[in-house]
């Protein structure tokens, strides 16, 4: 039955029939709900009564936290994301465990206090056992994504919410948490659901980032343009049988979670994995072809993707992402070495996709630093609580969980080498007073007490976001902003390069592999207005030699479709916050998401709105979703 159908007035007619009549209203609620009132009608639960619900204390949230500290990473960049959209239209994000314990809730201070007056809150515990129908207590006894509007819920006081749940599970398929938006019930939450729903396909995505161990990972799909986004298929086989997968995986081959650790690689799939390394395409057992690649099955591997700190050494990268740095840019590189060298911070601006961390490690290759460590901290990533132990370190003891002989923080690894702080517009407030006293004194001080530690690191910034309007808008500290913008770098976007063609022919060298581009083909590719920049260019090349056979001439026919229509370059995505959303038009928002892989919220903040109303935007055409 259609939700639009079910009004106030009939829902509460069935309750009056379920709960004073025993009536059984089949059709007059949603089959979920009559479900999930059953359940709680056989616990014995009174529907009228405002449920006993007993927030724990700060501390012992703070341990449940800390045990759930991978959901809790993993979620953070998408609980952020839809509470923002949530401050908007009155409601709130919420996360929970696997057994209902709300581990966060964020969004608008006003609806977060009158949601507080039923206890949906940090530390409440909303299990359907304990307080009847609700989305997040449904949606896991369910295992399924749910809405419950109103007076939907079992208990008469919690139909002033509105609340859409979705659950969360890991690349084994058991359920690690919830995700719910809930809001007032007087407004109506259309889009709820999809966007839960969508955070929860980013966070599982993530998962996967984080590796499986000594496991071959197919990332697969029959559409090509879904590879490398959350709506790719993710399939980890060990020893030939599956036992890992995200939902568009097992969807892909008609499989439930119970299958994992029982289908076999030869019941699905018609050829040798190997077929996929080599090839990049591989026939399922019905004879459909699946794109993508393989990653290599090592332990060495985890958290590779996923982690927003990487530590390594300078090398001179010569892969095809490399940006070919002109004479302007080697200009630009020989300046900025000889400011870093003096001590002085440099920052480097740009957009997406235009090489800001491979501009800094070269600048670490050719610094008078080359032999120490480059410690590259991606500040997009830091959620706040958990990060600040890992930046500055702690002492034994220090918090609950901290490893016994402490440790030394990733700041004090970067001692003598160069500290890269990518996307420092985007890192939080609460962390950046503490990083600009550790940027003043050269001496941190790490958690839980113990002395002083000096430390001796260049320092190097990148960012897409325009720093001075955040700083005039009070996203940023100023006196932050001041202490790194001394040396400004600013990489060009690809559609401002006017020798694309060249760039082009080059990076084909590099990628084809002997295939020969046509001059239709060419023209196309360097005529394009490439709104990821060089990131989305190699892709697009990368994709062409996957698909082609070697030694073949790659045609205009074989570029896809966004290519051959030469769609004109896109208006700049490093748009402010606040940016006019009449000035974006639909076009330019269809190619940020292709840009951006198929990720909404990726595209979004490119574009400088908001995700809900980027999809609301996209939602009327249906060729782009």
């Amino acid at each position: 039955m259609a939700r639009a159908q079910t009004g106030n007035d009939a829902i509460s007619e069935a309750r009056r029939a379920f709960f004073e009549a025993g009536r059984t209203p089949v059709g007059q609620v949603p089959g979920a709900i009559l479900q999930s009132w059953r359940r709680c009608r056989g616990l014995g639960l009174a529907a009228n009564a405002r449920p006993a619900i007993e927030p724990i204390d700060a501390p012992r949230l703070r341990i449940m936290r800390e045990q759930h500290e991978r959901l809790w990473r993993l979620a953070r960049a998408e609980v952020e994301m839809l509470a923002a959209d949530a401050a908007d239209t009155g409601s709130i994000a919420i996360l929970t465990d696997a057994d209902g314990w709300i581990l966060d809730a964020e969004g608008s201070a006003a609806f977060l206090d009158k949601a507080g007056r039923v206890a949906l809150m940090p530390g409440a515990c909303w299990s359907e056992a304990r307080v009847g129908t609700n989305a997040i207590g449904t949606a896991i006894a369910d295992g399924l994504a749910v809405e419950v509007r109103g007076a939907e819920h079992y208990a008469a006081p919690h139909r002033i919410l509105n609340c859409a749940a979705s659950p969360i599970f890991d690349p084994q398929g058991r359920m690690v948490g919830v995700l719910d938006i809930s809001g007032d019930a007087s407004v109506a939450q259309v889009h709820a659901l999809g966007l839960a729903q969508m955070a929860v396909a980013n966070i599982e995505h993530r998962y996967f980032d984080e590796g499986i161990a000594d496991a071959d990972l197919l990332r697969v799909h029959s559409n090509r343009a879904l590879l490398g986004t959350a709506r790719e298929g993710l399939l980890a086989f060990r020893n030939g049988r599956l036992v890992a997968a995200n939902r568009v995986g097992l969807a892909l081959f008609g499989l439930e979670r119970g299958d994992l650790g029982r289908a076999s690689y030869e019941a699905l799939f018609d050829g040798a994995v190997s077929r996929l390394r080599d090839d990049g395409a591989l026939h399922d057992r019905s004879g459909r072809v699946l794109y993508g690649h393989v990653d290599e099955p090592t332990r060495a591997r985890r958290a590779r993707a996923a982690t927003p700190i990487t530590v390594s050494p300078a090398t001179s990268s010569r892969d095809a992402d490399a940006p070919l740095f002109d004479e302007a840019q080697r200009d630009e590189l020989v300046r900025a070495c000889r400011v870093l060298d003096a001590g002085i911070p440099v920052l480097v601006l740009g957009e997406t996709g235009t090489g800001k961390e491979v501009f800094s490690r070269e600048l670490h290759r050719l610094c008078a630093r080359a032999g120490k460590p480059f410690v590259a901290v991606n500040c997009a990533a830091l959620p706040e609580g958990l990060i600040e132990a890992e930046l500055f370190g702690y002492e034994s003891g220090a918090f609950t969980g901290a490893r016994k002989d402490g440790s030394q923080g990733l700041l004090r690894q970067a001692d003598g080498g160069v500290l890269f702080l990518d996307e420092i517009g985007d890192m939080p407030m609460a962390l950046q007073p503490r990083l600009l006293r550790v940027l003043q004194d050269r001496e941190l001080s790490p958690l839980g007490g113990g002395r002083p530690v000096k430390l001796d690191f260049a320092l190097v910034c990148a960012t897409h976001r325009h720093l001075e309007e955040a700083v005039a808008e009070g996203r940023f500290r100023a006196d932050l902003y001041y202490r790194i913008s001394h040396h400004i770098v600013t990489l060009p976007s690809l559609r401002e390069q006017p020798a694309r063609d060249a760039l082009v022919r080059t990076l084909w060298e590099r990628i084809g592999q002997g295939r020969q581009l046509t001059p239709a083909a060419r023209d196309a590719l360097a005529q394009y207005g490439w709104p990821g920049n060089l990131r989305q260019l190699v892709a697009s090349l990368r994709t062409l030699a996957a698909l082609s056979e070697p030694g073949s001439d790659v045609g205009l026919d074989a570029l896809p479709a966004y290519l051959r229509t030469r769609m004109a370059p896109m208006p700049r995505l490093l748009a402010p916050l606040d940016a006019d959303l009449d000035a974006i038009t639909l076009a330019s928002m269809r190619a940020a998401v292709e840009a951006c892989g198929g990720n909404i919220a990726r595209a979004a903040r490119q574009l400088g709105i908001s995700r809900s109303t980027l999809y609301r935007r996209l939602g009327a055409d249906p060729r782009v979703l």
